[in-house]
């Protein structure tokens, strides 16, 4: 199962800051696991927005220069409210340091005001081809991929850049 958790991007500011939203549906999958009498995201799902959340940051400010970004490290992870069907979680990611292959960022979901999440997490990027330059061509059908899957999450952002401008 593949997991995009990011619904839609509210907000970029390349290089600093992202803001976007989760619309938690009863229709998820794994809500009837967690549980099935009272149905919440799970934490580490949580978590996981934030990091997408700082991924598309990345991806955009980079102009979509690596294929695959991964989470290194989350450190501070703090739990506040549940997240219920029904609820928008609004997830921010701010970057904090960027060096090398990795990049830093302070991270929060809320739900109407009210902290779910927080973290500061570390991803870390690169292309399939550094390691084995045959896998090139898979690189750049991941690229486009995530250039127009952008394009969606990024339909009601009107005046934020986009990759390349």
């Amino acid at each position: 199962m593949r997991f995009n958790l990011v619904d839609r991007i509210l907000e970029v500011v390349p290089g600093r800051h992202i803001r976007a939203y989760k619309n938690l549906t009863s229709g998820e999958e794994y809500l009837a696991d967690h549980f099935p009498s009272f149905p919440v995201m799970p934490g580490v799902l949580m978590l996981q927005t934030l990091v997408e959340a700082g991924a598309w940051l990345l991806r955009i400010t980079e102009d979509f220069r690596h294929s695959v970004i991964v989470l290194r490290e989350a450190r501070n992870v703090k739990y506040g409210q549940f997240v219920e069907p029904g609820q928008r979680m609004i997830v921010s990611a701010d970057l904090q340091e960027h060096d090398g292959t990795l990049a830093v960022f302070k991270g929060r979901g809320e739900v109407n005001g009210q902290q779910t999440v927080s973290a500061r997490i570390t991803l870390d990027r690169y292309n399939l081809a550094d390691r084995d330059p045959a896998w090139k061509p898979v690189d750049e059908k991941i690229v486009a991929s995530l250039r127009g899957l952008y394009a969606v999450l990024n339909r009601t952002c009107p005046g934020t850049p986009t990759a390349g401008t």
